[in-house]
């Protein structure tokens, strides 16, 4: 049997990590796939995880593609606004470049079927290969021998005998195989992405209904303080001095910064996505609102503001 090369699309989860052990223990060389995007980075987790597995890791970026995606998925949205049908096959047909470029034999992920209704049943599972590209070179170890054959395990390139039938939600099946095949770290399902929070989700509605031009720096905005919406206005508060920092450096040409002068509160920031100059009004309401927030500030009437642009 020909020594094989594969791709395994790591998230760091006990699936993904199974399914590259499954491989590296046929005499597969493996390397690790793991794109991180402005709503998702376990990086630094992942690298140590690879590391104790004793798998080479690659990470790729795929901020500017993936808000795209988020913007307009072609196969709609989960619980939340995660579109994870499109963002698999986003990260597939990355894959599927890396594979060529360098001469892999396959692609690999650690998907089980039937363990999420919406994303892995057997029809997505099967659009998902299609729509990647990778049809016959897309491999599920946990679920392979409930699923058609594939090129690679026809060509002989991986013994199918070795590989599982897992199909369920429950995850007791794959728990046991950790404790087999000695894999002791590893990241909860739910995998970081804040796609899937509903309080991220609905500041995120609100940007792309009044800016579906939004960029990954608009995003990392979103992710600091308290947000308010005003027409085609957004007004973000900082909830502490960390924030407040963050929140100043990602100011940009354009934006108004509104703080207190005679005693500490939050920094705020205004930005406008419209044509028009930011308003008196808009600014009131802001500096009405960093009052608010400031416990010290909160019932005096001696208000001074900086107002910085």
């Amino acid at each position: 049997m020909k020594k094989a090369k594969a791709l395994v699309l790591f998230s760091g989860g006990l699936d993904s990590a199974i399914a590259a052990k499954i491989l590296k223990n046929q005499g597969i060389k493996v390397m690790a796939l793991y794109f991180k995007s402005c709503f998702f980075d376990n990086s630094k987790i992942v690298k140590k995880i690879s590391k104790s597995l004793k798998i080479p890791l690659k990470i790729i970026a795929l901020s500017k593609k993936h808000l795209e995606i988020v913007k307009k998925p072609k196969y709609g949205y989960g619980s939340q606004v995660n579109p994870c049908i499109d963002c698999h096959i986003l990260m597939l047909r990355e894959a599927k470049k890396i594979m060529k470029k360098n001469n892999f034999d396959f692609v690999a992920t650690g998907e089980v079927l039937g363990q999420r209704p919406f994303s892995q049943n057997r029809k997505f599972l099967e659009l998902i290969e299609k729509e990647s590209s990778l049809k016959g070179y897309l491999l599920r170890p946990l679920s392979a021998k409930l699923l058609k054959e594939t090129i690679v395990e026809k060509k002989g390139l991986i013994n199918r005998e070795s590989l599982l039938d897992i199909s369920s939600r429950s995850r007791k099946k794959q728990l046991k195989l950790a404790e087999f095949l000695k894999i002791k770290n590893f990241l909860t399902p739910a995998g970081g992405c804040i796609l899937t929070e509903i309080e991220f989700g609905k500041k995120l509605k609100k940007l792309f209904k009044i800016n579906l031009k939004c960029n990954e720096d608009d995003i990392e905005l979103l992710k600091l303080g308290r947000h308010f919406f005003e027409k085609k206005y957004q007004i973000v508060i900082g909830r502490n001095e960390e924030e407040n920092k963050k929140i100043e450096k990602l100011a940009k040409k354009g934006d108004i910064l509104v703080e207190i002068k005679n005693y500490p509160g939050p920094l705020t920031l205004i930005r406008n996505y419209g044509k028009r100059k930011i308003s008196e009004k808009i600014l009131k309401i802001a500096k009405s609102l960093t009052q608010r927030h400031s416990p010290k500030a909160r019932n005096e009437k001696d208000i001074k503001f900086k107002i910085t642009s």
